[in-house]
């Protein structure tokens, strides 16, 4: 067997980032062959990564960019399983690659920097996946905002709204990152789950222990609370003023919203 010097094994940890032990080993199984040695310490690599990728990534980072006309905002979510490693620089850059990628070529860019992932996934032992990623493209006088929920940007909102303030629109980010709407307004809302729901309360013992006349007024009452009010963006309480829905905030700066993203990183 070759003699391994530590002058190799950090040349070649230098050039892979695994731990020393892992490139000594791999220098030893190749009798010093560096590139040889390299193929091996990416095929344990992509074989621990594929051994953890059934493990849930609660942790991780949500960030975004916005070009400075406001015209074009991309966003991406990289999960890792711990929160130690969402902050570890070599995990920060890697999120910065995505987001730079993403933003120059747009969503499944991220594709291209799967062996890095892989390699990383490696080198600090946990899964580490790309879960979400969007870029926005503003049309018809369209503005892109964004929010990411401090401290620790697990949850971030790309939006395209119309009309209204720079202001507005993040506050708008805001309330979907903290309320969760499906959709935009009522129109968006297929007619079959909204049917869904109307038959789900209209067979409630809430309803049906009403009087038969009283009973259809009542499912449309509940469907516009506790459906549309939970689940509609116009229509869903306005998390920056109690007395007003977002479609109100909306409404008096004449503003609209086009489109949002609402990433998040849970377990």
């Amino acid at each position: 067997m070759a003699e391994i010097s530590a002058a190799l094994v950090k040349e070649l940890r230098d050039q892979t980032g695994a731990p020393m032990m892992d490139c000594k080993r791999a220098l030893q199984e190749t009798n010093g062959d560096m590139g040889a040695a390299v193929r091996v310490l990416r095929e344990k690599g992509m074989a621990g990564a594929a051994k953890r990728s059934d493990r849930e990534t609660p942790e991780g980072k949500v960030g975004y960019r916005i070009g400075d006309d406001n015209k074009r905002g991309t966003m991406v979510a990289v999960g890792c399983e711990t929160e130690p490693v969402s902050n570890n620089e070599e995990f920060l850059a890697f999120a910065k690659k995505v987001l730079e990628a993403v933003e120059s070529e747009g969503p499944g860019a991220e594709a291209s920097l799967d062996e890095e992932r892989v390699l990383l996934a490696g080198k600090l032992g946990e899964n580490i996946v790309v879960a979400g990623t969007a870029r926005f493209e503003a049309v018809n006088g369209g503005m892109i905002a964004a929010y990411a929920h401090p401290p620790r940007n697990k949850i971030g909102v790309l939006l395209q709204i119309r009309g209204g303030s720079e202001d507005l629109g993040r506050k708008v980010a805001m309330h979907i990152a903290a309320l969760r709407p499906n959709w935009i307004g009522r129109d968006d809302v297929p007619e079959e789950t909204i049917a869904q729901e109307r038959e789900i309360y209209a067979g409630s013992d809430e309803v049906q222990s009403k009087p038969e006349a009283a009973r259809d007024k009542i499912v449309e009452g509940m469907l516009n609370k506790r459906f549309f009010g939970a689940n509609v963006l116009v229509d869903q309480e306005w998390i920056h003023d109690s007395s007003k829905k977002v479609g109100d905030a909306l409404g008096g700066e004449g503003a609209e919203v086009l489109e949002f993203e609402r990433f998040e990183l849970s377990g």
